[in-house]
């Protein structure tokens, strides 16, 4: 079965390398354009396309999904199914080409968490599970009908990024199997509305600056989820002596307080808690703007608070 892999980032790799391993035939990867980056302004290629070119595998960067060009290239390659892992929305032109569709995985347990930002949400509202599913590409983004899922523990202290690494190795064995059960013709569709209409869905949409800043006065198990569900990035932050300081881990204490929400207490030495509604944060591997990110008690050797 010939196969078109589209993807971006380091999620996508994952699930290309098992798709190899597992010995099924990638014939093209479609990813972005190279994008300048950094202080020099350099042209970086996407982590996919550094993949798929150490294994001689086409690559195609388009700008437009919808160029004539592109679509004629696309077409040549005579896919039998094309895969989607952490891309952009398709064209119908697109996902429509290949005789068996195209499917996505998606790092969440749809219906819930739709959108842009499923790991980070996920951490952010506290939820204790979460999962990988594969699913048919239609008109709406994250509604096609579900081919598989498979549900993955989130633990208390984990970050977005303890979920994502969890989600990437977990969807690359589901893209696996589900790529195998289409190729012998072994799966069922199951539609999404069901579950949709008989559940408060929860969305999951692009997390944006204003997202990132810490509101103090919310209650210490908010404060701390927000911080897990944006680290490593974008990053959750808070106003600190005039800069901006980014808090990447934290501890947080239940407790009574006797301070303003946001007012912070130190021994200059080992630890720096903030006041919540409810309890304290006390961070642990912070960056201050300007600096070097470092724990806490090295930030604190070189501060005056």
């Amino acid at each position: 079965m010939r196969i078109i892999f589209m993807g971006t980032p380091d999620f996508a790799v994952a699930s290309l390398e098992a798709l190899l391993d597992a010995g099924e035939e990638v014939v093209a990867v479609v990813t972005v354009a190279d994008k300048p980056a950094g202080r020099g302004q350099k042209l970086q290629e996407s982590a996919i396309k550094k993949y798929a070119l150490s294994k001689n595998i086409p690559v195609l960067q388009p700008v437009r999904l919808k160029d004539a060009d592109f679509l004629k290239e696309l077409k040549s390659f005579k896919a039998d199914l094309q895969v989607v892992v952490a891309f952009r929305m398709l064209p119908e032109v697109v996902w429509n080409m290949p005789p068996k569709g195209t499917i996505n995985l998606h790092a969440s347990l749809l219906p819930q968490y739709r959108g842009a930002a499923p790991i980070n949400h996920a951490v952010i509202n506290g939820e204790k599970e979460s999962g990988v599913t594969t699913f048919k590409l239609q008109h709406a983004i994250d509604t096609g009908n579900i081919l598989f899922r498979e549900r993955v523990a989130i633990a208390d202290h984990d970050t977005a990024g303890d979920l994502h690494d969890k989600l990437m190795y977990t969807g690359a064995k589901l893209l696996v199997k589900t790529v195998q059960a289409i190729k012998a013709n072994m799966f069922e569709e199951i539609s999404q509305e069901v579950d949709a209409e008989n559940s408060v869905l929860k969305e999951a949409p692009k997390i944006f600056k204003d997202d990132c800043k810490i509101l103090w006065n919310k209650s210490v198990d908010d404060v701390y989820n927000q911080i897990r569900g944006l680290s490593p990035y974008p990053t959750a932050f808070t106003d600190f002596q005039g800069k901006i300081l980014k808090i990447f881990t934290c501890t947080r204490e239940k407790i009574t307080v006797d301070r303003h929400p946001g007012e912070f207490v130190s021994d200059g030495k080992q630890y720096l808690k903030f006041a919540t509604k409810d309890g304290y944060i006390a961070v642990g591997e912070i960056q201050l703007e300007g600096k070097k990110k470092m724990k806490i008690d090295e930030f604190l050797r070189g501060i005056r608070l």
